[in-house]
């Protein structure tokens, strides 16, 4: 592109007599008119044959009426099945001027690109132009097409990388393996194995981490922890821990029993208001818990070629007679693993097994799998055409909220009741039983329906499920159905008592594998006195642990619905769940 800078404006609009240079197309005047006034600047729209207003009317009006008549014809075409692309001359000149009015009217509105075809300047529009920046560009057409910004102004500059953060290491050795890991030759998740110490490798890990990102990990310890209990169980690719902080409410009394009870969380108020609710169901004579079904879940889906092929396994499964077949096969799994049931559900050729099986102290989903697993090679050697599309087929349902589960339940199906006396819920909870009965009505159940609320009639049942989760090594994922819960509340005793129950059908929980053996979870549940597996009563340990969780809900579940009744909900979350502690000089 033919592109030169325009002159200043000094050199533009000197004459000839002074010496100064001329454009090309700039003629020498007589000295007769060199002290007229200069002309006005040409606009745009001066080149157009009638004022800007009366143009516009008139393509606005072309615009409409064309596409008004255009409308109406294609309507006839199509009520007479004539093809759309058979066209008349009348509708060809019709598109063309529709066309032609919608380009304008675009470069009207301000389409840059098409409004420079229309108004654009002549020669002498852009030469004659009042500019003061000497650094324009002009084309070959003579439109401007580049202004840089001044020589004095400096350039935007970028946000730079951030540097590298290098921490000393314990020998040039550790060092050598820091580069390879930041230069992609090894794999970081092959330290453990290439190294055989893991607390090393999580180092060397945390190190090349820094350094690949240039963002400092300080404050995330690192030391203190056993990374060998972790190795293929827990976590991969480790480069430190997390701490979280563990309350204890309590004591809770359950079943005759008292149970200081380890919360792990990060919300303020929360240990404190299931500590009340401990201690008006204490003063009231304690809860009661049962646990009415205990038995994990897992359902595989298969497919056959044809819905009636798909009903013939379901009828097989689902018949008793081939129950003690199915579970001799499904039990060689595990020594503790005992199957329950078999429900099955079908979507065209496709078929859902649901499985339930008891799995010990174990929260189970491994030991449910591969029994699973016994029973679908079983079946193959009697229905070839099966298809095993997935070992799980989300009828289980694992980590979702499902209705399957809420229904049929999963893990530990857990009912726990308490009566508050009338003068602990003054006392303790500073309401009282008519507006507890009420509001519960009103809050979880009514609103929960009115929310289309799938397990959740509850006020905050997840609250206390996730922090005993946490604190206990229990899978965090599994709060989702295991907060499953319908909290009651009625006056009873001629309505002077609070008559209280959460039912909680999914309860999924084990006291022995996953996080459990971790030392801090360890020692939460050996608080409990549900460390490991029973060995005089297998599964005692996970029944007893999901009978002390739908407790602490009871718990929490009474003392929040008093604060909201009392309207103290707010007033105490600004007490307990704000912190004190100048944020500004913290964030310095």
């Amino acid at each position: 592109m033919d592109s030169r800078r325009l002159p200043p404006k000094s050199s533009r609009t000197r004459s000839s007599n002074d010496g100064g240079p001329l454009h090309h197309h700039q003629k020498r005047l007589a000295p007769s008119v060199d002290n007229r006034s200069p002309s006005p600047t040409p606009k745009a729209s001066d080149a157009l044959p009638l004022p800007l207003y009366l143009t516009n009317a008139i393509f606005f009006t072309l615009f409409f009426s064309v596409a008004y008549y255009l409308l109406h014809r294609w309507r006839d075409k199509i009520r007479d099945s004539t093809p759309l692309h058979v066209v008349t001359f009348p509708e060809i000149a019709a598109i063309v001027s529709l066309m032609a009015s919608f380009i304008y009217l675009l470069g009207f509105f301000g389409i840059d690109f098409v409004q420079s075809f229309i108004t654009r300047p002549s020669h002498d529009a852009w030469d004659l132009e009042d500019t003061d920046n000497p650094n324009c560009l002009i084309n070959e057409d003579h439109r401007l097409v580049t202004c840089p910004p001044p020589a004095n102004v400096p350039p935007i500059s970028k946000v730079p990388n951030p540097e590298p953060i290098i921490t000393p290491l314990a020998s040039v050795e550790d060092e050598e393996i820091v580069k390879s890991v930041t230069e992609g030759t090894l794999p970081s998740y092959s330290l453990e194995s290439k190294l055989g110490d893991c607390k090393r490798a999580a180092v060397i890990r945390r190190e090349a981490l820094q350094r690949t990102t240039g963002r400092s990990l300080e404050g995330l310890p690192i030391q203190g922890f056993d990374y060998d209990s972790i190795l293929g169980q827990c976590c991969e690719m480790p480069v430190g821990y997390v701490q979280i902080p563990v309350g204890i409410a309590g004591p809770l009394l359950l079943n005759g029993m008292e149970y200081m009870v380890p919360m792990a969380t990060t919300e303020g108020c929360l240990v404190a208001s299931t500590n009340r609710g401990c201690k008006a169901m204490y003063a009231s004579g304690g809860a009661t818990s049962v646990v009415l079904a205990d038995g994990m879940t897992r359902a595989p889906v298969v497919r056959f070629e044809t819905a009636k092929r798909a009903s013939e396994l379901k009828l097989f499964l689902e018949d008793p007679d081939n129950f003690d077949t199915l579970s001799i096969v499904f039990n060689r799994s595990s020594r503790f693993a005992r199957l329950q049931g078999i429900k099955c559900s079908m979507a065209g050729k496709n078929l859902y097994m649901r499985f339930k099986c008891s799995t010990g102290d174990a929260m189970g989903m491994n030991m449910v799998s591969k029994g699973v697993q016994n029973v679908l090679d079983f079946l193959q050697n009697d229905f070839h055409d099966m298809e095993v599309i997935g070992i799980s087929g989300n009828f289980c349902s694992d980590k979702k909220p499902a209705a399957v589960n809420w229904i049929e339940g999963r893990g530990k199906s857990v009912v726990c009741e308490a009566i508050i006396r009338d003068e602990i819920v003054k006392k303790v909870l500073k309401t009282s039983v008519a507006s507890l009965v009420e509001l519960n009505m009103l809050k979880n159940l009514a609103g929960s329906a009115v929310a289309g609320a799938l397990g959740g009639f509850n006020a905050h049942a997840s609250n206390i499920v996730s922090a005993i989760f946490i604190a206990t090594g229990q899978d965090p994922a599994q709060n989702i159905e295991s907060s499953h819960c319908i909290t009651m509340m009625e006056a009873v005793n001629n309505g002077k008592d609070l008559h209280i129950s959460v039912t909680m059908p999914s309860i999924e929980v084990g006291t022995v594998g996953g996080g459990t053996q971790l030392a801090s979870q360890s020692a939460c549940l050996n608080l409990l006195g549900v460390k490991g597996a029973s060995k005089e009563s297998p599964g005692s340990n996970s029944r007893l642990l999901a009978t002390i969780v739908a407790g602490s809900v009871l718990a929490g579940e009474l003392s929040l619905m008093a604060a909201i009744a009392q309207g103290q909900l707010v007033k105490s979350h600004m007490k307990y769940n704000r912190s004190s502690k100048d944020i500004s000089k913290a964030a310095s």
